[in-house]
C-alpha cells in the first residue's frame, strides 16, 4: 500500500484538489482510500440518532451498515490518538492512501499552495515534500504543479508511483 500526503494551510484547496484527482486515479485502474486528519473534535453521527445514543450509553464501538456502505465509530476515551500507520492498517487493501492532513508525518508529500492565503511555502522546512501544486508562477527547486490542472497532478502521481495504467484492481 502506497501512501501520498497532502499537506498545506486551511484554505489552500487540499480537499477540492483530492475531489478532482480521485476520479482521474480510479479511472487508471486504482483503488483509491482516503484519510483526513482533524485538528478538533468531530462527530460524523447525529444527536438523536440510534448509533449516537449507542456512543452516548457508553459504547466503545459503533458500527453502522447498509446495503450502501458502513461505518466503524470507536471512541477514543481513555486511549491516545493513533498513528498514521496505524489508521493504515485498519484499511482495506488499496492501491493508494491519500491522507489529507498530518503535516508533520514523515510521509511523501505534495504541498498545496494558494498565493491569496499568504502562508508561506512548508517545503523548505519539510523534507518529505516531493512537488509544490501552486496556483503561483515562481520557480521553485521542487516539481511545481498547477493547482487548476488535476490530470497534471493526476499525472504525476501515477510517474511517482511507477503505477502503469489500468494494471490494478
Amino acid at each position: 500500500m502506497k501512501i501520498l500526503g497532502f499537506a498545506g494551510y486551511s484554505g489552500s484547496g487540499k480537499t477540492t484538489l483530492l475531489e478532482k484527482i480521485i476520479p482521474l486515479l480510479k479511472q487508471q485502474g486504482l483503488r483509491i482510500s482516503v484519510i483526513k486528519h482533524a485538528h478538533h473534535d468531530f462527530d460524523i453521527d447525529q444527536p438523536g440518532k440510534d448509533t449516537f445514543r449507542h456512543r452516548q450509553a457508553g459504547a466503545h464501538e459503533v458500527m453502522i451498515a447498509s446495503g450502501h456502505r458502513w461505518a466503524l465509530m470507536h471512541e477514543l476515551t481513555q486511549e491516545r490518538e493513533p498513528r498514521l500507520e496505524e489508521l493504515c492498517a485498519r484499511l482495506s487493501p488499496c492501491d493508494l492512501v491519500l491522507v489529507e492532513g498530518y503535516k508533520s508525518e514523515p510521509i511523501a508529500k505534495l504541498e498545496v499552495h494558494r498565493t491569496a492565503t499568504g502562508h508561506p511555502l512548508l517545503y523548505p522546512k519539510d523534507t518529505h515534500i516531493i512537488a509544490v501544486v501552486t496556483d503561483s508562477k515562481a520557480i521553485l527547486p521542487l516539481p511545481t504543479l498547477d493547482i487548476d490542472e488535476a490530470q497534471q497532478v493526476a499525472d504525476y502521481i501515477l510517474e511517482y508511483f511507477s503505477f502503469h495504467p489500468n494494471d490494478h484492481g
